[in-house]
């Protein structure tokens, strides 16, 4: 009777050795880690949101309250551009490349199985909402808004909550990239298979040297004799 072929699993390598099998990652634990991610994407967009909130009640804009003297400050602006006040002018243009960042982390997502990656990928979509959320819904008009930003960093750039959320996202994903983890939780470097067993008992024999069989009768050959 035909099988259902068995699933490989993972740092598995095919037959001939040539490549690694497929990895393959259990539906409850994607469930779990997918669970993770919109938790932690939720969160991270909901401090965005509030912040942000809180600094349009409380800040006049251009207004700059001290937090750490000469080194962070609070200062509203309202910024056409991408993170950190960059690229102004070109505000159509970043809320479409928030567009398709939120559509490659879904993507991404229906094949998670990495727990770091789930982390990483859930604060990268908080920042990327939070700040289409004001390109969107914020004056001047539909994907043109001004992204709130209020959190200024000496003289050299203000920026956002979910600014930070991205950079973040950013360092974590291009630290997992260097060490060769992928979404799915496989290696790009799999660990070396293990030494079979009848491959150590026979290197094993080959070092003890030839044995001597006391009950067969034959001599000892220690060494040459006198």
């Amino acid at each position: 009777m035909p099988t259902e072929p068995v699933p490989a699993p993972a740092g598995a390598t095919t037959a001939s050795g040539d490549a690694p099998a497929t990895h393959v990652v259990p539906p409850a634990r994607r469930r779990r880690l997918l669970l993770v991610l919109a938790v932690v994407c939720a969160l991270g967009y909901a401090a965005d949101q509030v912040t942000k909130w809180l600094a349009l009640q409380r800040l006049g804009e251009g207004e700059v309250v001290p937090v750490v003297d000469g080194w962070l400050a609070l200062r509203l602006l309202f910024n056409p551009g991408a993170a950190f006040s960059l690229g102004e002018g070109t505000t159509w243009l970043f809320t479409a490349v928030a567009v398709v960042v939120v559509v490659v982390i879904v993507r991404v997502s229906r094949r998670l199985g990495s727990l770091r990656w789930a982390l990483a990928l859930g604060l990268l979509l908080s920042g990327a909402l939070g700040n289409l959320t004001d390109r969107l819904l914020r004056e001047p008009g539909f994907a043109r808004g001004h992204v709130i930003d209020f959190i200024a960093y000496r003289d050299w750039f203000v920026g956002n909550v979910a600014d930070i959320w991205i950079v973040g996202a950013a360092v974590a994903i291009g630290l997992l990239g260097a060490v060769g983890i992928g979404p799915d939780g496989s290696r790009d470097r799999p660990d070396p298979a293990p030494e079979a067993d009848g491959d150590r008992g026979h290197d094993r024999t080959r070092a003890q040297g030839p044995r001597h069989d006391r009950a067969a009768g034959e001599p000892a050959e220690d060494g040459p004799r006198a």
